[in-house]
C-alpha cells in the first residue's frame, strides 16, 4: 500500500501531496517491517514451543498439522514484500529459503496425512477427530425415554420422528 501513496493521494493533499505521500511511504514501510519482525518472532516462539514434540511416535497426526503450513505462507509473502519495499536482495533470498522450507513442510504434512489414512488413524470411525469425547450422542429409537430417534432430546413432544 505504501508504494502507491503518490498515486492514491491528490496533488493538493495537506498542501502538497508529494511530501505527504513520501512521509506515509516511509512510515508505512517501517510499520511493515515492525509487523514482519513480530511475525518472525512468533514463528520462532511456535517452533520452540513444538520442538519437544518432534520425534517418532511423540505426536499422532491430526488435520490440525496443516496449521504448521498455512500461517507461515503469510510470513513468506510478507518477507518478499519487505524485501521489495527496501530493495533488499538479502531479504528476498531469505524469502526464497523460507519458500523452499515451507514446501518441504507442506509435503511432509501431506505424506503424514496419507500415512495416517492408510494406517486408519484418521477418516475412520472413532479415530482422529471422530472420537466420542462427550457432548451430544445420537441414539437409536427407544434407547432413551425422552429421545424419539436421531434427534436431540425433545422436551415438548411436538417434534416429529427424524429417523
Amino acid at each position: 500500500m505504501a508504494a502507491n501513496t503518490d498515486r492514491a493521494l491528490p496533488e493538493d493533499f495537506m498542501g502538497d501531496g508529494a511530501p505527504a505521500a513520501m512521509i506515509l511511504k516511509v512510515v508505512g514501510n517501517f510499520m511493515g517491517i515492525w509487523v514482519w519482525g513480530l511475525a518472525v518472532w512468533f514463528f520462532f516462539v511456535s517452533v520452540c514451543a513444538h520442538w519437544s514434540c518432534v520425534g517418532h511416535g511423540r505426536m499422532a497426526f491430526a488435520m490440525t498439522w496443516y496449521s504448521f503450513v498455512f500461517p507461515n505462507t503469510a510470513l513468506v509473502t510478507a518477507t518478499f514484500a519487505v524485501g521489495k519495499a527496501f530493495s533488499s536482495k538479502a531479504i528476498q533470498v531469505v524469502g526464497c529459503v523460507l519458500t523452499v522450507l515451507l514446501i518441504v513442510v507442506w509435503m511432509f504434512v501431506l505424506v503424514m496425512m496419507i500415512r495416517a489414512i492408510i494406517l486408519k488413524q484418521i477418516l475412520w470411525p472413532q479415530k482422529g477427530e471422530d472420537k466420542d469425547e462427550g457432548g451430544w450422542k445420537a441414539t437409536q429409537k427407544g434407547d432413551h425415554p425422552q429421545n424419539d430417534g436421531f434427534t436431540q432430546n425433545q422436551q415438548d413432544g411436538s417434534a416429529e420422528n427424524n429417523v
